[in-house]
């Protein structure tokens, strides 16, 4: 995974995941970081296998290694992260040996991380409405709701929130 290596020690990647960390330190609700990250490509990867698709572990990681990169700038400017992350993620992609569907996949998938595939008007068969479905289920399912400190204060929608343990 020597990609991902390179996506991990990526200058543009560590000053903003450390931005994000220096914004989440006093933050009672879920945070951004590294844990997060691996915990959803960790399920995103279970959820693949358990579906008997082929995407590439190494797509899989970077997807979510990437996808709340965005987060930093969300905080300090207002913007979406989600768009502002598949920006940044392109050009670090590019950077690490991307190529170019490989790039449109992963940013893709970050730009709609909220919605999943939901938008895409052909579901059936679609390979990136399963990849784009799947990576918001793993995204929802990697937040412990049912064992939040700050449920009552969370402004998370109660059909968005994991609130049973799920197998």
């Amino acid at each position: 995974m020597e990609r991902i290596e390179r996506i991990r020690n990526h200058p543009l990647y560590v000053s903003n995941q450390q931005r994000i960390d220096d914004m989440e330190v006093n933050r009672i609700f879920c945070c951004h970081g590294v844990n997060h990250s691996l915990d959803v490509a960790r399920i995103l990867y279970i959820l693949v296998l358990e579906q008997g698709l082929s995407y590439d572990k190494d797509i899989v990681y970077a997807a979510a290694l990437l996808h709340d990169i965005g987060r930093g700038l969300q905080y300090e400017e207002n913007v979406s992260h989600h768009e502002v992350g598949a920006q940044l993620a392109k050009e670090i992609l590019t950077d690490c040996d991307y190529n170019e569907d490989e790039i449109a996949m992963i940013t893709e998938a970050i730009a709609g991380h909220h919605t999943g595939g939901l938008h895409l008007e052909s579901k059936e068969g679609n390979v990136d409405y399963l990849f784009k479905d799947l990576f918001y289920q793993a995204d929802k399912l990697s937040r412990n709701c049912f064992d939040c400190k700050a449920s009552e204060e969370c402004y998370w929608a109660q059909e968005k929130r994991n609130l049973q343990i799920r197998y």
